[in-house]
């Protein structure tokens, strides 16, 4: 059984900004000892984020899907791969009807796990994966849903979240991403509270547990962590909660991090003495 629980974010932290999983960083995963347990833990839908897995090597264990609101079990013997232990949902009507008000220009999905989004508008071409339904505004709000994503395109980031926080969000959990994007989930769920129930069945011991991240809703996954890491891409907000800060997705700065992990995992020393500013500096020079 694991003894240590790694969590790793996907785009941004394990995917460049391209999309793409670099040779180095997929072999740093693959080679991960046994003692540690990788999860997967993202904003991603499940149908984005089984391919990835497999790319890294990830057939059995546990992933986190659409910001801690869809956990999986990995088994190869399964029909896909996967089962779905954890769905947790909410009411997504009153939330949209603020938000039509408030932001009416927004274009609106809502998850159809397995299958893809049902949605308002069409996104920019390849920001969803699967089938893409446009629908009729009243069918987004006719049943529970496990997140709600609102895109606003034609805004820059700072303009969105500023129309964001007028919009005055109650009752759920939200993180608005890199671009004008917005993941509403569950009041509660978050990849930290998803991550927690992982924990506790692979029984690994908190002080045994390290995440790595890049964004807004990586937030409470990095605090949850005994040992949190932000990308040096991570927005300032980001980095000031993490315990370390590792190089540039781009110039594939989770790799190090990993060696450490991996180096920490084989002496049997806690991940916060292992992946240390000093171990990660030796790995780079």
């Amino acid at each position: 059984m694991a003894q240590r629980l790694l969590a790793l974010d996907l785009d941004g932290t394990t995917l460049n900004h391209l999309g793409e999983l670099s040779v180095a960083v997929r072999d740093a995963v693959r080679g991960m000892p046994d003692e540690v347990c990788v999860v997967v833990a993202t904003g991603r839908s499940i149908i984005a984020t089984v391919p990835v897995l497999r790319q890294l090597g990830l057939v059995s264990g546990f992933a986190v899907c659409a910001n801690g609101a869809l956990t999986l079990r990995l088994d190869p013997a399964l029909p896909g791969g996967y089962t779905v232990i954890e769905e947790v949902t909410f009411d997504p009507r009153p939330i949209l009807e603020r938000l039509r008000r408030e932001l009416p220009g927004a274009r609106v999905a809502v998850e159809e796990h397995g299958v893809g989004f049902k949605v308002s508008r069409h996104f920019p071409e390849g920001e969803l994966m699967g089938v893409v339904r446009e629908v009729e505004w009243e069918e987004l709000l006719t049943h529970p849903v496990t997140r709600v994503t609102l895109r606003q395109p034609e805004s820059t980031p700072e303009e969105f979240l500023e129309m964001v926080e007028r919009a005055g969000l109650h009752g759920v959990s939200y993180a608005v991403g890199w671009s004008a994007w917005l993941d509403i989930n569950p009041e509660g769920v978050s990849k930290a509270s998803a991550l927690e129930l992982v924990r506790r069945r692979l029984q690994v011991e908190p002080e045994h547990t390290v995440a790595c991240g890049d964004q807004r809703n990586d937030l409470e996954m990095l605090h949850w962590a005994a040992w949190g890491v932000a990308m040096g891409n991570a927005p300032h907000e980001v980095q000031a909660v993490a315990d370390e800060v590792a190089g540039h997705v781009d110039e594939d700065g989770l790799v190090p991090v990993l060696a450490a992990i991996a180096d920490a995992a084989r002496r049997g020393v806690p991940f916060r003495e292992g992946v240390s500013s000093q171990a990660t500096a030796r790995l780079t020079t």
